[in-house]
């Protein structure tokens, strides 16, 4: 595991991963890593002080160059289904291609399309303390039930790919949890699991855009940002079956109770 500052890892990881300390985007840490290494998970953080194509390749061209030298098969996050429709904007938010999936050396299998996750929505938790809203900023129709999938749905598919050596060449893995829920959905399953009244605010793109402009990031970036939530609303994520190889069984109403209550009532 690759982490700039080893003191803020997890505990619950301490003792069961190989740190590695520096920077994804350095290539004698990416050399360190891959040593040995026979599969690799790869989802790291853009930049969003530089344009979307600019934010992911600081870290996608040293680990493309590593990826060759080692030859290791490596599992990312994310790519959109081909079915899914596109806005003009929205490819410019996602990791550059074809160094994952035209031109790589080695068998690339990206988990995807990475639909929309209702248990990373962290804007839910602090309103569900004391108020009877939650806000989230996407666009979002009330009633919208577009693809999603849950925290651990991704790291049980994550953990399946590195587990399975079998793949090879370039394709993609579906990420979905077992059923499609809107905003006004998940506000009604709040609702029931945390005994107070939870509804569902709708936040306009342009406050978002201002906001985050505000906190300094680039403005191609958060234009990029809203650009991306527009595109879900209209359908992004959808063009994949739901089906027993491509669904997980947990579910909002499972994650609610085990992960969200506890932390909101606590």
């Amino acid at each position: 595991m690759i982490v700039r500052d080893p003191a803020r890892l997890p505990d619950a990881a301490r003792g069961r991963v190989e740190v590695i300390t520096g920077s994804h985007a350095d290539t004698e840490v990416l050399d360190r890593a891959f040593e040995g290494a026979d599969a690799v998970f790869w989802l790291v953080p853009p930049d969003a002080s530089l344009a979307p194509h600019d934010a992911y390749s600081g870290f996608t061209r040293p680990a493309v160059k590593a990826l060759a030298v080692h030859g290791v098969g490596m599992s990312s996050g994310s790519r959109r289904s081909a079915a899914a429709p596109r806005s003009p904007t929205a490819p410019a938010w996602s990791p550059p291609p074809s160094p994952w999936t035209t031109s790589s050396p080695v068998p690339v299998l990206p988990t995807g399309p990475w639909p929309t996750r209702p248990s990373s929505r962290t804007s839910w938790r602090s309103p569900t303390r004391s108020a009877t809203r939650a806000s989230s900023p996407t666009p979002s129709t009330p009633t919208a039930r577009p693809p999603s999938s849950l925290s651990p749905t991704s790291r049980a598919a994550a953990a399946g790919l590195l587990l399975d050596r079998s793949w090879t060449g370039t394709g993609s893995v579906p990420v979905l949890g077992p059923e499609d829920l809107s905003p006004n959905d998940l506000a009604r399953i709040m609702t029931a699991q945390l005994g107070r009244p939870v509804r569902y605010e709708r936040q306009p793109l342009d406050e978002l855009y201002t906001t985050l402009v505000g906190y300094g990031l680039n403005e191609a970036f958060v234009q990029g940002v809203a650009d991306m939530k527009r595109a879900k609303d209209e359908g992004l994520d959808a063009g994949v079956a739901r089906t027993p190889d491509t669904a997980s069984p947990t579910g909002f109403e499972q994650w609610c109770a085990q992960t969200l209550k506890p932390a909101v009532l606590s």
